[in-house]
């Protein structure tokens, strides 16, 4: 399965990316950085259990509609305090995109069942 040899590197990656934008900035930023950062690996993993445990399709692709929102939002909080860090997520972004295609098409191939 695909998935397992994907998804260990961008969690390296979002990990990486995380620890160094948390390292260059503080405050305000920092805090907003920490929120984002937050609500985005909880909706990684809402949307992880929406499709694959509950097996529930279609909320899940509302729910990743959401994730790439804030996934845009991580890049750019991360693209403002290290560029590094921005590169390091858009594979992540990139492959949530790709999910949400599988998804899409999932919820379509099965809609008129």
């Amino acid at each position: 399965m695909a998935f397992p040899l994907a998804w260990t590197p961008l969690y390296a990656l979002i990990a990486v990316a995380g620890a160094r934008v948390l390292d260059r900035t503080s405050g305000t930023d920092r805090a907003a950085f920490t929120r984002a950062y937050g609500l985005n690996l909880a909706l990684n993993f809402g949307w992880s259990a929406l499709f694959f445990k509950a097996h529930r399709p279609t909320i899940a692709l509302a729910e990743i509609a959401a994730l790439n929102a804030s996934n845009l939002v991580l890049l750019r909080r991360a693209a403002r305090a290290d560029r590094v860090a921005a590169v390091a997520l858009a594979p992540y972004a990139a492959w949530t995109l790709f999910a949400t295609a599988l998804n899409g098409t999932i919820v379509r191939l099965n809609t008129n069942r």
